[in-house]
């Protein structure tokens, strides 16, 4: 959040920037509670669209805030498209890049502007950081950055820093493991009964399955589902789990779920969420660097956990 605070002090009074309609709930939060007093203004999209994005556009329209995959729903945008109706309108494109990492998507060459991670998550990888980045080939950009993070303190103690270099020489170790069990994980809940619906890119019946094909370099681990029977059922489920911990971060070499609807987008209005398909049931998982048959069987004994009380 501390990394959006700084990058949006690039913008002025006035302006107009896109969102993805999909976001993280603290960046939903940023930009509808916090960035208007400062007379921003937004307007959320499905960025999957690009009618819908083109329609949004106003002559005041500077930017575009993209997140792909998505959190929690892990859609992925088509930030090659995006980026040619953006630039096209002499607006820039910002990407979230957390889910994916440099190791699977590399947006600045999918012509974005400028890249945003969290730090906290899979480029430190071990959970015990809190800390943002901000990557730009925007000479201009970078200049305006440095400036911005000495005025408003926006600089990382040099232990964090440290944590988060020791973190990256093992990311693309850590993010072919992240991938594998993921892509095992989703295929289970995919085939399970009491799983109404999963979210992956890496499943071939996601809507951005080809699109997540050809612009990523892997799926990642991060998965949505939804639990048949409700909240109920998913608070059940929740109470189940042993190898998966209930927590809000992800990221890290750890298995943790946590229940969007209640934590972290629990900021969005409800009518927000339920459009977005954001409901009581649906639990999103990050799946870690455990061995794939505990993990598996925690979520089995889970789920019978959950469909027989």
């Amino acid at each position: 959040c501390a990394t959006a605070s700084t990058v949006m002090h690039l913008f002025s009074a006035g302006d107009h920037i896109i969102c993805g309609d999909d976001v993280y709930g603290g960046t939903y939060r940023l930009f509808d509670k916090v960035f208007t007093r400062c007379g921003l203004s937004y307007s959320f999209v499905d960025l999957t669209d690009l009618a819908a994005v083109e329609q949004a556009f106003t002559a005041k329209t500077r930017a575009i805030w993209v997140e792909t995959p998505s959190n929690p729903m892990l859609k992925v945008v088509d930030l090659e498209a995006v980026c040619s109706l953006a630039h096209g309108r002499r607006a820039k494109v910002i990407c979230d890049n957390t889910f994916a990492t440099p190791m699977l998507q590399k947006p600045l060459l999918l012509g974005c502007d400028l890249v945003v991670h969290s730090t906290t998550k899979y480029l430190n990888g071990h959970s015990d950081v809190i800390g943002g980045m901000a990557c730009t080939n925007d000479a201009a950009w970078a200049e305006q950055l440095r400036f911005l993070q000495n005025a408003m303190g926006a600089v990382p103690g040099p232990w964090d820093a440290w944590l988060v270099l020791r973190g990256t020489k093992t990311l693309p170790l850590r993010m072919r493991t992240h991938d594998h069990n993921g892509r095992a994980v989703a295929a289970f809940l995919a085939g399970h009964s009491q799983v109404e619906k999963v979210y992956y890119p890496g499943l071939p019946e996601h809507p951005q399955h080809a699109l997540a094909c050809r612009q990523m370099r892997g799926f990642g681990g991060m998965i949505s589902f939804v639990v048949g029977g409700g909240e109920p059922a998913a608070r059940r489920l929740l109470k189940k789990l042993r190898v998966f911990s209930l927590a809000e971060s992800l990221g890290g070499i750890e298995s943790l779920v946590e229940h969007p609807a209640i934590m972290t987008h629990a900021s969005l209005p409800q009518a927000s969420r339920d459009r977005l398909g954001i409901v009581g049931g649906l639990l999103r998982l990050s799946v870690g660097v455990e061995a794939e048959a505990d993990l598996l069987d925690d979520l089995s004994q889970a789920l019978q956990a959950a469909r027989s009380a």
